[in-house]
Formats: C-alpha cells, sequence, structure tokens
C-alpha cells in the first residue's frame, strides 16, 4: 500500500495523540517517519517503543530528513511560522487548531499556500462527526429555507486550576494568544462559520480571569449578525459545572438542534412568514413534524482527518479541511477579542488586522509565565475538542 511518509513536529498532548494513531494502525496510509521536539523527554517514549522512527529536537533538520508531509502540533504562535517553513520546502502540510492566533500571520501563511503546489489541511476533526456534518447538509440544501437565529451555548468546557497549571504557557497571552476561544473553541467556531456562514457584524462581551487565576478570557457572551438580517448568539466559559453543549439554527421552516449526541428537527410545510400573512387565528402557530434526523453514524475525529489528508496526497481526494479555511473562525475570534478590548461592535469584513496584532503585543507584553506549575499533570485529550 502507498503511504506517506510524515513528520509530527511536536509530541505534547495532542502530538502524542496522533503519533498512537498512527502506530496502532488507525491511519493506513499514514507512515510515522519522523518526530521533532525540544524536549527530549516529550520523544523518549517514541525512541523506546518505536526505535524505526526518526526522533530530532530540530525542526529544520527533520523537514529535510526524507519526510514528504508535516503535521504541526506545536504552541499557536508557531502554527503558521512552521506551516509557512514546511510549505516553502515542498511538504504537504496538515496544521493543528488554531490556524493562529492572529488574521495577519495566517493571511501570510495562506499566501505562501497559494504559490506553493502542496496540499495544506487544518485538523478541524470535529467537521467528520456526523450529527455536524448533516446540519451543514440540511442547512445548505435550502429544505428549511434561509437562516432566522443561531445560538451556540457551549459550557461544558470546565476546566479546574489544575489545568490551567499543568503548563507555565496556558491562559497567557504570551504563551497561546487567548483562552477559551484559542484553546477549546476554534473547533466551535469553525462549525459555527461552516455550517451557518460568517456573521457580518459582532459585539461580544468577555470576562477575564473571572473563574481561574488566569489572564486571559474564560467567559464569553457574544451577538452576532448576518448579511440576511439573521441574528446569533455565541456563549461559552470554562467556569460552568455541569455545563451545556446545545446548538440550535431557526430557520424559515423550522429549527435544527444539536444536544446530546442527538440532531433533532422541528419542521413545517410552510415558512413563518408566509403563515403570518395567511394566518386568521390571533395564537396560531404552523405545524411541525418533529423528528430525530437519521445520520450516518460516522464520527473519525483526528484519524478521519489524517486519513483524508493522505488521500488527498495520494489520490487528489478533495480535502475535509483546506488550511485556508482556518482565516474565517479565526477572524471570528479575533473580531470578539477586538469588540471586547475596544468595547464596540466590530464589522468582521473591516477587521483591522495590523490594529489587532498591536493590541495583543500590548497584553503579550506585560503577560506571566506561571510558576508552580506541574507538568507531570497528564491532560487527556480523547474525543474532546481539545
Amino acid at each position: 500500500m502507498e503511504k506517506i511518509k510524515l513528520g509530527i513536529l511536536g509530541i505534547g498532548n495532542i502530538g502524542s495523540v496522533h503519533t498512537k494513531n498512527i502506530i496502532e494502525g488507525k491511519c493506513p496510509r499514514v507512515e510515522l517517519y519522523a518526530v521533532c521536539d525540544l524536549k527530549e523527554e516529550k520523544t523518549a517514549w517514541v525512541k523506546e517503543e518505536y526505535p524505526t522512527v526518526k526522533c530530532f529536537k530540530d525542526a529544520e533538520e527533520m523537514m529535510d530528513s526524507g519526510i514528504n508531509a508535516l503535521l504541526v502540533c506545536v504552541p499557536h504562535y508557531d502554527h503558521p511560522k512552521f506551516a509557512i517553513m514546511s510549505m516553502k520546502k515542498g511538504l504537504h502540510t496538515l496544521v493543528e487548531k488554531p490556524a493562529g492566533v492572529y488574521t495577519k500571520h495566517v493571511l501570510e501563511m495562506n499566501k505562501v499556500a497559494d504559490e506553493c503546489n502542496v496540499k495544506f489541511a487544518l485538523m478541524m476533526n470535529q467537521r467528520t462527526n456526523c450529527i455536524y456534518r448533516k446540519m451543514r447538509e440540511i442547512v445548505k440544501s435550502g429544505e428549511m429555507g434561509e437562516i432566522k437565529r443561531t445560538s451556540w451555548i457551549i459550557t461544558d468546557w470546565y476546566r479546574s486550576q489544575a489545568y490551567y497549571d499543568s503548563g507555565d504557557w496556558r491562559a497567557t497571552w504570551q504563551g497561546e494568544g487567548g483562552g477559551v476561544l484559542l484553546n477549546q473553541c476554534p473547533h466551535n467556531l469553525d462549525l459555527w462559520q461552516w455550517i451557518c456562514g460568517m456573521p457580518t457584524k459582532i459585539d461580544a462581551k468577555m470576562h477575564y480571569g473571572k473563574w481561574h487565576d488566569i489572564e486571559v478570557e474564560d467567559d464569553v457572551t457574544a451577538y452576532v449578525e448576518y448579511a440576511n438580517g439573521a441574528t446569533g448568539t455565541f456563549i461559552t466559559t470554562t467556569g460552568d459545572t455541569p455545563g451545556t453543549n446545545r446548538f440550535e439554527i431557526t430557520l424559515e421552516k423550522g429549527k435544527l438542534i444539536a444536544e446530546a449526541g442527538k440532531l433533532l428537527m422541528w419542521k413545517s410545510d410552510v415558512t413563518e412568514k408566509e403563515f403570518s400573512k395567511t394566518n386568521e387565528i390571533p395564537f396560531g402557530s404552523p405545524k411541525f413534524e418533529q423528528s430525530e434526523v437519521e445520520t450516518d453514524g460516522k464520527n473519525e475525529q483526528h484519524a478521519g482527518i489524517l486519513n483524508n489528508f493522505a488521500d488527498a496526497i495520494l489520490d487528489g481526494a478533495p480535502l475535509i479541511a483546506d488550511g485556508r479555511e482556518g482565516i474565517n473562525g479565526l477572524t471570528i475570534s479575533n473580531c470578539m477579542h477586538m469588540s471586547s478590548w475596544l468595547g464596540k461592535e466590530i464589522v468582521v469584513s473591516e477587521l483591522d488586522s495590523e490594529l489587532f496584532y498591536e493590541e495583543l503585543m500590548k497584553r503579550v507584553a506585560t503577560s506571566r509565565r506561571k510558576e508552580n506549575i506541574n507538568e507531570n499533570v497528564k491532560v487527556n485529550m480523547g474525543d474532546s475538542f481539545r
């Protein structure tokens, strides 16, 4: 069987997940050729358990070692830097989420991707989830009319202080560039725009270190507007337990709700607007057929994205998540931060990438690396978003 020769840059929590998926045979068209991490203890277990895999401490040295594809799993700020380096060397490149921390850098990365004849993908593994795939299919088909309202309350990201104390980079402006929006929610923001489209205006309220001893946001409430007049809300935190994960889309002929591993549909034969015009009963309302939507049940997650990446390289298969699309969710995130920092509504198409970078760097300048951390705490990625 033909395989790609993959190098993994960064063997932390998520890098080790990808390594194990390949070693355990979940990605049959991927050969783990090399791994790289600055800390030798991160690659020690790879050396011991899988001696045929080459181990490096220098990223460029690994890129020149014979691999033809790279998976970037380093801290957020460095995603574009190493992706750019990789693509310029002619390597097919897959980047962990988020695409980057600020749109200015990601725009540079996308420009390089357009100039290089390589496959460029993003680890948006939640796009493989049958619930969200089906939700998108229904919305994009137009069978339920246009969107009127979107609402995602995603508060089951609970994290205790021990989580934040497991790394000196966690939840700092210098180390991560943000909090719940940059760490936990990139998948949600990506799915939100992938299914519903990009909003045109964003007004966000944030709290920084409200529930934890951290300097970045851990509580967010955002209001958005869309080009067709629809509105939406996005609410998230790492401070609620028990939390909620409920994604609701109201359309002209009903609504969709994704919650607790199910996709529920309420569907009418008539649009709300048509009913309102013709109805003569003061408290009348359209009749809806309620059902649980059937899906194909597939949810291949990280291994699914890696397999798709290999198929794209070897067979020309379409990418589930083209790397260039990472700019979309990040733009929403950057607009939310800008709205909070400047205290005003942000027009998405007018986001000033230079100004955002300047505002972010002000916070980085006073950022502090945490002390008394416990790196021995293992953060179990499992099937979680992050």
